[in-house]
């Protein structure tokens, strides 16, 4: 298995040689495996870097089936090219292409990840880990780290971004680079979340689809992913709302498969997470890192958490998370409800909680990116 990966890397460096003969372009490639689509992100920043340069976005999600994994095998030949091409190059995700082949000494790569903040541990701090203590999940955990190895994770970064300077130190680890290679700049979301005149119109066409959201305080329910979702904890935080004073909306991961619904609840398909939590009144997650996001909304935030001690066996945080986070937390769905009926939060601690992971300031985060990418340009080019 790892001379076939060793075998592949050469293979793909081979026939990155003759892309590399092509000329460079003034061209910025966005590169994601997360989705089959752009996020948001890329396209709020593709807007603001085509006023200067040519924009690709560039989305395929790998899957672990073998038609995907085929798939995703010819899109890399068109990365390639566009790698090869580009002037800069911008990621959200582990790029493969990116990461195992030599590139021209002045293409410039940004990582820019897909989440803000430091919640849970990611990249190259969990590479230790592994949910079993058995020689089995030992064994498997040093062929990971062999891979990783192999293909390089997460090399060929000049830039790193992140969203806070606490972030900072938690992103070098992630990724293994020294903290000089980290900037402060968080998504090009902010732009959005910050946006009072976006928000109201988001939130009159989502209220337009679903009218009875205008009746009731709205509860939207915001859970991380899970390889398999407690439904019996779910149907219990459904239980608990009282529906004369409140909608639940359940916004689930979108990797999340859940086999039952609940009449009483808004099991919404068309709008986004983001968009949701723009159109409610309260917030319920748990250790979803959209928490940095909900945060800039400066609404309640609470966090349902009932499996607390289990996960945080199988995933560690870089936070200590009860102490850092702004709200109340229950493991107890009533419990939760009732804190939320009493109104249990301060808004400050929300608000104090943004300032500190997410660096907001007057100018718009796509126009900070866009002015930092164009000096780092005319420093190489």
């Amino acid at each position: 298995m790892l001379i076939l990966i060793k075998l592949f890397v050469i293979f793909l460096n081979f026939i990155y040689l003759f892309l590399k003969l092509l000329p460079s372009q003034n061209k910025i490639t966005l590169i994601s495996r997360q989705s089959n689509q752009p996020s948001m992100d890329f396209i709020l920043l593709k807007k603001e870097l085509e006023k200067k340069y040519k924009v690709v976005i560039l989305t395929r999600k790998l899957e672990r089936d073998l038609k995907s994994k085929i798939n995703y095998f010819f899109h890399m030949f068109v990365q390639m090219y566009h790698i090869a091409t580009s002037k800069v190059v911008i990621l959200d995700s582990y790029c493969i292409a990116v990461s195992v082949l030599k590139h021209k000494k002045r293409l410039l790569v940004i990582q820019m990840w897909h989440a803000m903040g430091s919640l849970k541990k990611f990249g190259l701090s969990v590479l230790d880990t592994d949910t079993t203590n058995s020689s089995m999940g030992e064994k498997l955990s040093k062929q990971k780290k062999k891979v990783a190895k192999i293909l390089r994770m997460h090399k060929g970064y000049d830039y790193i971004f992140t969203s806070s300077e606490y972030s900072a130190p938690n992103f070098a680890e992630a990724f293994g680079y020294p903290i000089d290679n980290l900037v402060v700049m968080p998504q090009p979301i902010v732009d959005i979340l910050t946006d009072k005149k976006y928000i109201k119109s988001k939130e009159k066409s989502i209220k337009k689809k679903y009218p009875v959201m205008n009746d009731k305080l709205n509860i939207v329910y915001v859970p991380t992913f899970r390889t398999e979702e407690n439904e019996k904890k779910i149907q219990e935080l459904i239980d608990a709302v009282d529906y004369s004073l409140y909608n639940l909306i359940i916004k689930t991961h979108p990797l999340t498969k859940l086999s039952y619904y609940d009449k009483r609840v808004i099991w919404d398909k068309d709008f986004s997470s983001r968009d949701m939590m723009m159109a409610s009144d309260i917030i319920i997650t748990d250790y979803s890192a959209i928490v940095f996001e909900a945060s800039l909304l400066n609404k309640p935030i609470y966090f349902y958490t009932y499996d607390y001690d289990d996960y945080i066996d199988t995933r560690n945080f870089y936070i200590d998370f009860k102490k850092e986070l702004p709200s109340e937390i229950s493991e107890d769905s009533r419990k939760l409800m009732n804190l939320i009926i009493k109104g249990n939060f301060n808004i400050n601690n929300i608000k104090d909680f943004s300032r500190k992971w997410v660096n907001q300031t007057d100018e718009k985060v796509c126009t900070r990116i866009e002015k930092f990418i164009s000096n780092r340009i005319n420093e190489r080019w």
